[in-house]
């Protein structure tokens, strides 16, 4: 039945961004050919051999070490202080972590060693889908870089983009995201989930919006690696990241104070008068997406709820509010639903995306703007791809 639940998932999935297409004569079905055939094989691996799981716990306890080491320098600043029941705050325990990470991200991208990565990494999938090389490497940029550090790393072929290649770029990034915050979800919900989400990720975004808005390959186009270093020196990149990490942990919390406060609200208001608070109508909205991503029938509305919390807020807001029900669930929807979770598919997103590429061409900004629930739906979309074909293997 699960595998007949995922063939069903994937048929709707593929039918509704051929729906949604605006050029289904110059759909690359080869692209979305050779995506699924390695999203199936990647879970595969990663999920079910020995060496995989070797791999997913060599990077899982490396990054156990790097918060260990982050760790020591919270512990620096904020050791003396006494918590109630020796409950560190969130922002304490987890946020700051953010601040190393960023750093060590920022060192790396200095010394040109991401920088090279993403460029063959982006370059290898652009030769062998045959999808456009600026797209390609923009979303694998994304993985780590978050959906703005990906796009600023195009910044220069963002003025000459066409609607569609626009929109596969913009689309593809919001489906990921930075790697920066990989260590805090992993405090949260478990580590396999994170890491596996991260590379399908990459590959659902592409494949739904390669459909949505076609885009020729462009010969000729080469990525620029100082486009992508903005640092000096060692030195420099060190404070930037460490500036850069402690403006996305102020930027997050800030963001949960707000969404936690009026999640709180509305669903006193909403217990009131209907007796059901917003998770629970969420739920029940996104149930049978859930059940074609897997999750046990018993377990929908559960799922659902933590879906609908993640996409109108935010992930963080979501795995907190998941986190304590991990218990409780099967093992199935544990893993389905933490799939899910990893990406930057949220109304929020909306407003940074257009932000960022503001910055960089206001015309292109009003182009992005038309188009911008559309960018959200489809993904989404690649969300409930990548943890339909996690479920598979669980």
């Amino acid at each position: 039945m699960t595998f007949l639940t995922a063939i069903l998932s994937y048929v709707v999935l593929l039918g509704l961004a051929f729906l949604l297409s605006n050029d289904k004569k110059k759909i690359n079905y080869r692209a979305v050919g050779i995506l699924t055939v390695a999203q199936i094989f990647t879970a595969w691996f990663m999920l079910e051999t020995k060496v995989g799981g070797k791999i997913i716990t060599a990077v899982a306890n490396f990054f156990a070490k790097i918060m260990t080491f982050g760790n020591e320098g919270i512990n620096f600043v904020f050791g003396g202080f006494k918590f109630a029941n020796g409950q560190v705050p969130f922002f304490i325990s987890v946020l700051l972590l953010i601040v190393f990470t960023s750093t060590l991200l920022s060192i790396l991208t200095y010394l040109r060693v991401l920088p090279l990565a993403i460029k063959y990494l982006g370059g290898l999938v652009s030769k062998i889908t045959g999808l456009p090389v600026v797209e390609s490497f923009s979303t694998v940029a994304s993985s780590v870089f978050g959906d703005t550090g990906a796009l600023l790393a195009v910044k220069n072929h963002i003025p000459k983009m066409d609607k569609n290649r626009l929109f596969l770029a913009t689309t593809a990034s919001m489906t990921s995201v930075s790697a920066s915050i990989v260590g805090a979800y992993m405090t949260m919900i478990p580590a396999e989930y994170v890491l596996v989400a991260l590379p399908l990720n990459i590959m659902s975004g592409l494949l739904l919006a390669s459909m949505v808005a076609p885009a020729k390959k462009v010969e000729g186009e080469k990525i620029e690696i100082k486009d992508m270093i903005h640092d000096k020196s060692l030195f420099e990149a060190i404070g930037n990241g460490a500036i850069d990490g402690m403006k996305v942990a102020g930027i997050v919390g800030a963001m949960l104070i707000a969404y936690i406060s009026l999640i709180a609200m509305i669903n006193f208001g909403l217990t009131h008068l209907i007796g059901m608070d917003l998770t629970k109508i969420l739920g029940y909205i996104l149930a049978p997406v859930a059940w074609l991503m897997g999750v046990p029938a018993s377990e929908i509305v559960k799922a659902g709820g933590v879906m609908g919390t993640k996409i109108v807020s935010n992930e963080f807001v979501a795995m907190l509010g998941f986190k304590a029900m991990i218990p409780h669930l099967s093992a199935k929807t544990v893993g389905v639903v933490s799939s899910f979770l990893i990406s930057f598919a949220n109304f929020s997103s909306i407003g940074i995306i257009m932000g960022t590429v503001q910055a960089i061409d206001s015309k292109q900004s009003g182009e992005v703007a038309k188009f911008g629930l559309k960018m959200l739906l489809v993904a989404t979309m690649a969300s409930v791809l990548t943890a339909t074909v996690v479920g598979l293997f669980i």
